[in-house]
């Protein structure tokens, strides 16, 4: 099948199962390739329930040429811009960090944490829990209590030691109003309704001028559903969630393989088997 977008401007990425490889790592091979792109004049933009702060420390050597859409699509910045953010009502979070606290109680194994605009919050600091809190939080601060933190909440995420699927249930008359996203296998994010990786990339395409056929996006998991179908080339990686395999045009090599370069690298070579 042939290449159907040469006019790429836009490449949106999930972290996890997706750009990283077995070990959680950045692939060496992608950053000779983000030079690449931005020779090409094409926006790179990491889209993840990380927050910025942790995005932007794995990608510090490139901030300059780099669009993050972080907390699952609550928080997207170019450079010192902010290209949209979605804040959560002060009274919904406390009353979920109430109900989390209830769970808890009662024997779920639990974590949450508190993702503001400036730092994420966390009042349980086990070893284990804190381990888990800081792949993903490069601010993160140790707090007494949840509901006395002050800042601008994006998210709320729930650590479950177990598996998430058993936690979510609990949560689903939350869906009403608002987004609950098993976003896997131990994580639950909670956000304002709307919230997800494709409206901020809608968002971000309507402020840069770019083209839903001018943009590509790579996902793996159910987090990355709605990102499928703001992008004319959606590709699922091999090793992905059934849904989004469902969901996506194309299909790239499996994280493993460094299927999101290898398959970047053919985009931008024009190769034909690209898309295929």
């Amino acid at each position: 099948m042939p290449y159907p977008s040469p006019d790429l401007r836009l490449i949106a990425v999930d972290m996890d199962g997706t750009l990283l490889d077995g070990d959680g790592r950045i692939p060496d091979a992608l950053w000779p390739l983000l030079d690449r792109l931005h020779a090409r004049g094409i926006r790179f933009a990491p889209a993840s329930g990380r927050q910025l702060a942790t995005l932007q420390r794995a990608f510090a050597q490139h901030l300059d040429h780099m669009v993050f859409i972080a907390e699952n699509g609550a928080y997207v910045v170019e450079g010192d811009a902010e290209i949209s953010s979605d804040a959560m009502d002060a009274a919904f979070t406390a009353s979920l960090v109430a109900r989390l606290r209830a769970l808890t109680a009662a024997g779920s194994d639990l974590g949450v944490v508190v993702c503001g605009k400036r730092s994420a919050y966390i009042e349980r600091a086990d070893a284990p829990f804190l381990a888990e809190a800081q792949k993903y939080y490069a601010r993160l601060q140790v707090v007494d209590d949840l509901l006395e933190v002050d800042d601008q909440i994006l998210k709320v995420a729930i650590f479950d030691f177990v598996e998430a699927a058993t936690t979510a249930p609990a949560l689903d008359d939350l869906r009403a109003t608002h987004q609950v996203v098993v976003s896997g296998h131990h994580w639950i994010d909670v956000m304002n309704i709307g919230v997800n990786k494709g409206v901020a990339l809608r968002r971000l395409q309507a402020a840069t001028g770019i083209t839903h056929e001018q943009t590509a996006a790579f996902g793996d998991y159910l987090n990355d559903l709605e990102m499928m179908d703001a992008a004319a080339l959606s590709f699922a990686m091999a090793n992905a969630h059934p849904d989004i395999a469902a969901r996506a045009r194309f299909c790239a090599p499996s994280n493993l393989d460094h299927g999101v370069i290898t398959t970047i690298q053919k985009l931008l070579d024009g190769v034909p088997d690209a898309v295929a």
